[in-house]
């Protein structure tokens, strides 16, 4: 019987597909008592990376939020692995760290980093209002234009 949250999510219209493999000498997520530290999550759907370029560039920050918010889906994908399958157990959004590759004279990067956060608390309610970091990078993997990476109670 699917939970709370996998019915809120079929409510939205997200899929969630199975947690990515990493691409390098890390895991996905470590657990740690009642945490689980997310790796950064990049803008992967369906084994292809989307929204590639820079901020205040070649992409929008609407397009910015929407790759935000697809690297939001990314975690939740990870938080499922790391809950056995039962988004349920998720008590607390604890923390976003997200990343912009920007521009040298973009300073949007809070509203970027929004599309995570929103759907963060559109998921997960009051459970994902959270702390957050939004900062400018030179560059990201693959030339992505966001990555984002979460800290997260448990039960």
């Amino acid at each position: 019987m699917a939970g709370k949250i996998d019915a809120r999510l079929k409510e939205l219209g997200i899929e969630i597909a199975e947690a990515a493999a990493p691409v390098a000498n890390y895991v996905g997520y470590v657990q740690t008592g009642n945490l689980v530290f997310v790796s950064g999550q990049v803008t992967v759907e369906g084994g292809q990376f989307k929204y590639k370029g820079k901020l205040g560039a070649e992409i929008s920050v609407e397009e910015g939020q929407a790759a935000a918010r697809l690297c939001a889906t990314n975690i939740i994908a990870q938080l499922k692995s790391a809950c056995g399958g039962d988004l349920d157990r998720v008590q607390r959004i604890v923390k976003l760290g997200g990343f912009v590759n920007s521009a040298p004279d973009f300073t949007d990067q809070p509203k970027v980093i929004n599309g995570a956060s929103d759907l963060m608390v559109e998921v997960f309610g009051d459970k994902g209002k959270h702390a957050r970091a939004a900062v400018s990078a030179g560059s990201l993997p693959m030339g992505v234009a966001v990555e984002v990476d979460a800290v997260v109670e448990i039960s």
